[in-house]
């Protein structure tokens, strides 16, 4: 009996071979992506409850994936000449879920000491560090999360520190680099986390943080250290234009403080894990003190009650459906959280996991949100919550003008449902990315195992 060829396995005999595809890197960014699309066919999925992901519904509608681009949505769609039809009566289809807080691959399977990657605890502000050097490509968590539709997320240093480092979007694809998953174009993530957890850390230490009021002492001199960092090398950058005679005064290069000069340009995202509303609007202050943004609070527990303050500063808020009162600054959330955030004008909500677990089923988790706030009669509907786990983590993410909606010209990162995805009843039937079938789960070919799993999964095919 012939084995079709798996995904991974086409993408290394493909790479072998010299084939490339299009990276898009940039010269001086180290450390660049090298991420390229599998070859994909043109497909035309047909007959399909379509989820845009732009706040519409299709009933009876189609969706065209063509070179890698979604080419076409709508009713009645004409199959090209050569196209694969995919009848998809029954079911639903809907962009390719976004998780905007993952540690996939920094705490990979199996969780034990020596995989903790996530957390450099050794100093209150580690700005310096970057995530994708201890992400794992290897973790069989990817694989779990791409059969509960994820295609892209952002992976994010844990919140030991005030500022812990940078965080990577990456495309949820097979690699043996990490580099290979790197999502191309996708700024950089800067995390901070604010409340319990460094001031516990560090408190436990006899150091500072010990306090919300050493956090923030913390938090200002860091952004202080960096504008001082800042203006040296403008000044520097000045002398050279002017002609002037520099060679030594160059500054002396800060990894740390590069970091959050990226920041203060605009180049490198914040994401901040911040669970109360005092907090958050704190934070606020002391971003407009130093001129930087907040793009999203993450965990938020308490957001719904500055869902105004939030909208009016466009920051998003990424929260869970119903975690809380596992420690005292989660004590204080609704489960209708994620939906008032949504109800204000210009909020932007997002479900998010936090766990190798959730993110197999954050299609479930938006589902939560939404009987909660239905029942509480704030009307949600499935055309609405879609957007927490797709467009919304992709705008907080800075790759919304490519993947999370299926508007023409985007990638073709697209999920074919066995029905309604907010059914606990529902699965991930295929899942495309970039056009290109990566997961199957009527194919056993497109379910590849990772090198990590290959000896048991060896045993359990001898055993079938």
């Amino acid at each position: 009996m012939k084995r079709r060829l798996s995904p991974l396995f086409v993408f290394v005999l493909l790479a072998l071979s010299g084939w490339t595809g299009s990276s898009g890197l940039l010269a001086e960014e180290p450390f660049p992506s090298t991420y390229a699309p599998l070859p994909s066919q043109t497909i035309l999925i047909t007959h399909a409850t379509v989820l845009t992901g732009t706040g519409k519904r299709i009933d009876d509608g189609s969706v065209l994936l063509r070179d890698g681009k979604v080419a076409a949505v709508g009713p009645g769609l004409t199959a090209p000449e050569g196209a694969v039809v995919i009848d998809a009566t029954g079911r639903w289809v809907t962009p390719g879920i976004i998780d905007v807080h993952s540690h996939l691959g920094l705490y990979p399977s199996p969780g034990v000491t020596a995989h903790e990657d996530g957390n450099e605890a050794t100093a209150p502000v580690t700005a310096e560090v970057w995530a994708e050097h201890s992400i794992w490509p290897q973790d069989p968590g990817f694989r779990h999360a791409l059969a509960g539709g994820v295609t892209s997320m952002l992976i994010l240093p844990g919140s030991a520190n005030l500022i812990g480092g940078r965080g990577v979007a990456v495309k949820n694809v097979y690699s043996r680099t990490v580099q290979g998953m790197k999502f191309p174009g996708a700024p950089h993530a800067l995390k901070m986390a604010c409340g319990e957890n460094p001031k516990r850390v560090y408190g436990g230490r006899k150091q500072a943080p010990s306090t919300r009021m050493g956090n923030v002492a913390g938090y200002r001199q860091a952004w202080a250290d960096a504008q001082k960092y800042q203006r040296e090398w403008q000044q520097y950058r000045k002398a050279v234009e002017a002609g002037e005679d520099v060679d030594k005064e160059v500054p002396e290069r800060d990894l740390r403080l590069e970091t959050l000069v990226g920041v203060l340009e605009g180049r490198i995202l914040v994401h901040n894990h911040c669970y109360r509303a005092d907090e958050m609007a704190i934070m606020l202050d002391v971003a407009q003190e130093f001129g930087y943004k907040v793009t999203a609070f993450h965990h938020a527990i308490e957001a719904y009650k500055i869902a105004d303050l939030l909208a009016a500063e466009g920051v998003c808020a990424a929260m869970w459906a119903d975690w809380w009162g596992f420690k005292m600054e989660a004590l204080d959330t609704v489960r209708e959280n994620v939906a008032l955030v949504d109800a204000v004008r210009g909020g932007c909500a997002i479900v998010h996991s936090d766990s190798a677990e959730g993110i197999q089923r954050l299609n479930q988790e938006a589902a939560k949100v939404l009987g909660a706030a239905n029942r509480s009669d704030i009307p949600v509907t499935r055309e609405q919550a879609i957007r927490w786990i797709t467009i919304n983590p992709a705008r907080a993410m800075g790759i919304a003008d490519q993947t999370g909606s299926l508007e023409v010209g985007k990638m073709a990162d697209v999920v074919l449902w066995s029905g309604d995805p907010f059914s606990v009843y529902s699965k991930a039937e295929k899942v495309f990315i970039d056009g290109a079938l990566l997961y199957d789960r009527n194919d056993p070919a497109y379910q590849p195992v990772p090198d990590f799993e290959i000896g048991i999964h060896g045993v359990l095919e001898e055993v079938r």
